[in-house]
């Protein structure tokens, strides 16, 4: 029987040899030589030269925390997370809306995930179009009274709204993969607890908060975490909207987006052991709001949270 059991573990591991290859290859060797370099000083010089990273300690650290331009990042990305609960309860109100067995359903649930599927370089093009002075924002604005149309701007040249422009891009490209996820949460939840529900006379709104939502919370906790973190490390978007300078006047330079100036963006400043500082500094932030995503949507054993 133990000779059996090892026959099937060594099978599966077999089979699992070539995606842990992989993931070694390209996933943990780079996050741990990354994490080493931000203890040393290694400039694109020492790799052109061949010369190995020297030990510095923890003087990274301290360059980086002490970097008005990282410190300005950190609070743009912090910024940034508000569009994760907007994004969430909007793309969970349209899984509800999209879980009904109506004519065109399955129309509208693919013009939603549209935008998912959409590289970001087409994206760039007609949000620009959008966003310009002269653009489809204005002139919408405008037919709504809103705006003086001699006082318009373009949205993205404004220190005051290019931040908040770019972050309803990434809000459009990111509702229909959440909408998706929400959608299989919703469909996974047995049809016989809603219908003893609606004998039991619960109206729509109970249903959602007393049966919808306990059993969605794994799949609330997955999203939140999926969107946290990519609000954390969103560097496409400033990118393509920005050229990398996170302007104007750094209303748009995150924090992740100072990673890569420092490392292969600006090759005259560039120093790897201050990208792998500043890529550490990031991480913890990241396990930090992941933990307090765990900690918001725990469970509830034995009357103790």
């Amino acid at each position: 029987m133990k000779r059996r059991a090892l026959t099937t573990a060594l099978i599966a591991y077999a089979f699992l040899a070539p995606a842990l290859v992989l993931m070694g290859l390209f996933t943990f060797y780079p996050v741990i030589y990354g994490a080493f370099l931000g203890f040393t000083d290694y400039t694109i010089a020492d790799l052109a030269a061949k010369e190995p990273p020297r030990w510095v300690g923890f003087a990274n650290f301290a360059q980086v925390l002490g970097d008005p331009l990282f410190q300005t990042g950190v609070w743009n990305s912090l910024k940034y997370l508000l569009v994760v609960p907007v994004l969430q309860v909007a793309a969970l109100a349209v899984a509800v809306l999209v879980n009904q067995k109506l004519p065109l359903m399955g129309l509208f649930r693919t013009s939603y995930y549209v935008p998912v599927v959409t590289s970001i370089a087409l994206a760039a093009v007609m949000w620009d179009w959008i966003f310009q002075k002269d653009g489809f924002l204005n002139w919408s604005l405008r037919l709504l009274h809103l705006i003086n149309w001699e006082g318009r701007f373009s949205w993205l040249l404004n220190e005051h709204t290019a931040l908040w422009a770019i972050m309803l891009v990434t809000f459009w490209r990111g509702f229909g993969y959440y909408m998706v996820l929400y959608l299989a949460g919703l469909q996974s939840i047995p049809a016989e607890l809603e219908e003893a529900a609606v004998l039991d006379g619960a109206g729509a709104w109970q249903r959602f908060w007393r049966i919808t939502v306990p059993l969605m919370k794994p799949t609330l906790l997955l999203c939140s975490l999926l969107s946290t973190i990519a609000a954390i490390r969103v560097l496409e978007e400033i990118i393509v909207f920005t050229g990398g300078s996170g302007g104007p006047l750094n209303s748009t330079y995150t924090a992740l987006l100072y990673v890569y100036n420092k490392s292969w963006g600006n090759m005259l400043d560039a120093n790897f052991g201050v990208a792998g500082a500043a890529g550490l500094l990031i991480a913890l932030v990241g396990f930090a709001l992941s933990y307090l995503n765990f900690y918001l949507t725990r469970e509830e054993r034995g009357g103790r949270a």
